[in-house]
């Protein structure tokens, strides 16, 4: 799979992510077959047009140069943050 095939389908999969529910870099890795960095690059390099701000870090944290955005918009969709952090067990997608 060529680098245009991975962004693709990490887009893909990240669109899936209903509203309301989070997934972390890892699962979407697992999901598409890279890891977790390679769908952080995805995101960051073309990922405006898919709800990005629905993954977030294994622990349930944002990456830091979105973070406040990222919970600003995961605030709008009822998503619950505790201490800057996302229950995963709760909101975890898939």
């Amino acid at each position: 799979m060529d680098a245009a095939d991975v962004d693709e389908a990490v887009y893909d999969c990240v669109e899936r992510i209903p509203p309301g529910r989070v997934s972390t870099y890892g699962a979407i890795g697992r999901l598409v077959g890279v890891g977790p960095r390679r769908v952080a690059r995805a995101l960051s390099a073309g990922g405006g047009a898919v709800p990005w701000y629905r993954v977030l870090r294994a622990d349930g944290t944002c990456a830091e140069p979105v973070r406040v955005r990222q919970l600003e918009l995961l605030a709008a969709e009822g998503v619950p943050v505790r201490g800057g952090r996302v229950d995963l067990e709760a909101v975890g997608w898939p």
